[in-house]
């Protein structure tokens, strides 16, 4: 039998319900190999020629898929990206593999120096990193991923394994990165909320001298169409962004860039109430950390909700001001159990409505508002569609009781991820794909929808609040 014949196997243990028979062909098992394809035998890259490198928000969705195929996987999954993390408690967004040439993929670990210029900050001697971070998705990728095989978890020693690491990461976020001073996370460069080249980022960045062209190669050109990829200017100042953050030894709060994002607190919001339930799992109570879950939904809905066009915005640390463009970012807070029940019925109108067209004019949820100056249907977040973000509003819907729109949107995801060739990202009004092919979480995703544990179809509220057991 060869490696993904074995993964997709049926399982003996753990009480997870697999398909009964996968043929050859099945999505499920070309999903399969896409990340057998991808697999470097610790962690998974998000494709072996554009991003030849683990990624750590790509790690934690690949984690949530890799749980039905091997729940061991999935933890080594994220126990490797956990190795990587640095003394001060940042889970870095790329982690290095020192097989890969350092022309592969720019910027390279020369570029970041984490080892020398993340000493202070307490950079692994013994890994290359970058310095900057990604969403904290892990809490949840780790809860789901102990559920896929409770057994193997207790066994293993997972969750005591990877519980203070997380707590550690979540400390950094709250105290490090409150910039703004009012209880959220603040990201210091585009790159680390995830959505690299939103138009959300263009108010904040224009303050950037981007750095000369002729001073870094754009190694991403070689594998993506430019037209897809962000443009020189915007990737000239993502470099001084890096190299003025590197060159201040990783500290926070001196740089020019700093924006409060809704999607990524509410993803450590989400991760919040995860570490609650692993605490619960552990011996603990995890009162406390639903108190700070819910503490944070207060400062997300007091600094970024905006009631009158009914989604979340970013805010500007250093103006002050909101951002007023319209980023699926301000959707994903739909992911949070406990928002009051108009904010969640606003979130659902504005994700229907013409901004983003779910169920009439798009097949997925676009990346950006289609009435917007900056759309652009295949420019990398100024327009496509992304699975990731689909598989956080499809969770998201289903919390909230809306049943036909999760629905509807999870058959779009598994019928666009079946026709693009698991396209890194898609037309959000065609489905052609963009970007990639085979890449990691799209497959990932794909097979967890296939799975379709799902959440309850109602509310969800004391699911999601109260510490209970797998489901």
């Amino acid at each position: 039998m060869d490696r993904t014949a074995q993964l997709i196997a049926r399982p003996t243990q753990g009480g997870i319900a697999y398909d009964p028979a996968v043929e050859a062909q099945s999505l499920h098992a070309r999903a399969a190999r896409v990340l057998e394809d991808n697999w470097t035998g610790a962690s998974t890259v998000p494709s072996r020629g554009l991003y030849p490198h683990q990624w750590s928000w790509d790690s934690a969705f690949i984690a949530i898929g890799l749980r039905h195929l091997s729940p061991l996987r999935a933890q080594t999954e994220l126990e490797t990206l956990l190795d990587a993390q640095w003394g001060d408690g940042r889970i870095p967004h790329i982690v290095f593999n020192p097989s890969v040439p350092l022309d592969a993929y720019f910027p390279s670990p020369d570029f970041w120096r984490s080892s020398t210029a993340g000493r202070a900050a307490g950079a692994p001697r013994t890994v290359q990193t970058s310095g900057i971070v990604q969403p904290p998705v892990h809490a949840l990728a780790a809860w789901l991923v102990h559920c896929a095989d409770p057994g193997l978890s207790r066994a293993r020693g997972f969750l005591t394994r990877v519980y203070p690491r997380l707590a550690a990461w979540h400390r950094y976020l709250l105290h490090r990165r409150d910039l703004g001073g009012g209880g959220l996370a603040s990201v210091v460069h585009p790159w680390e909320q995830g959505m690299d080249n939103s138009p959300c980022w263009d108010a904040p960045l224009t303050r950037i001298t981007p750095a000369p062209a002729r001073s870094f190669r754009r190694a991403d050109l070689d594998h993506g169409a430019p037209e897809d990829r962000p443009t020189d200017l915007d990737y000239g100042r993502y470099v001084r962004l890096a190299t003025d953050y590197r060159d201040a030894e990783y500290a926070d709060g001196r740089g020019e860039f700093a924006v409060e994002d809704p999607s990524f607190n509410a993803l450590l919001i989400a991760s919040e109430h995860a570490l609650a339930r692993i605490a619960h799992e552990l011996g603990a109570t995890g009162t406390a950390r639903h108190a700070r879950a819910e503490r944070l939904t207060t400062a997300l809905l007091d600094r970024l909700w905006d009631p009158a066009r009914g989604m979340f915005f970013c805010r500007d640390v250093r103006s002050g001001d909101l951002v007023p463009e319209r980023s699926v970012s301000g959707l994903i807070p739909l992911l949070l159990p406990t928002l009051p029940r108009e904010v969640t019925a606003a979130l659902v109108r504005t994700t229907r409505g013409p901004h983003f067209g779910l169920g009439t004019s798009t097949r997925l949820v676009p990346s950006y508002d289609l009435l917007g100056e900056a759309f652009d249907p295949h420019r990398y977040w100024r327009g496509p569609a992304w699975f990731n973000t689909a598989w956080l509003l499809e969770r998201g819907l289903r919390t909230h009781g809306e049943r036909p729109l999760a629905e509807g949107l999870r058959e779009a995801v598994l019928e666009l991820a079946d026709t693009s060739g698991f396209a890194e990202y898609v037309d959000p009004y065609t489905g052609e794909a963009c970007g990639t092919a085979d890449f990691g979480w799209t497959a990932a995703l794909t097979l967890d929808l296939l799975h379709d544990e799902g959440l309850s179809d109602g509310p969800g509220r004391s699911e999601e609040t109260v510490p209970v057991p797998c489901r």
